[in-house]
């Protein structure tokens, strides 16, 4: 249910929003590898969660730009 509520809140925001979400996103998928990296890193299963929440921001962006 978590991922419905995500996706719905995104297919509301502009192409602009859709593109700070994704920079935003990516920023936190680097620290997580980073953190990971060095062994900082608790709650490894966060890295899936965030790459996944990259795919659909970007599944979201294409869908609006063939619109």
């Amino acid at each position: 249910m978590k991922s419905k509520q995500f996706v719905n809140d995104l297919k509301e925001k502009s192409v602009a929003q859709l593109n700070d979400e994704l920079v935003a996103a990516k920023k936190e998928l680097f620290n997580l590898r980073f953190q990971n990296a060095t062994n900082q890193l608790d709650n490894t299963s966060r890295i899936k969660e965030v790459r996944k929440n990259i795919a659909r921001i970007q599944t979201i962006m294409t869908a609006k730009a063939a619109e």
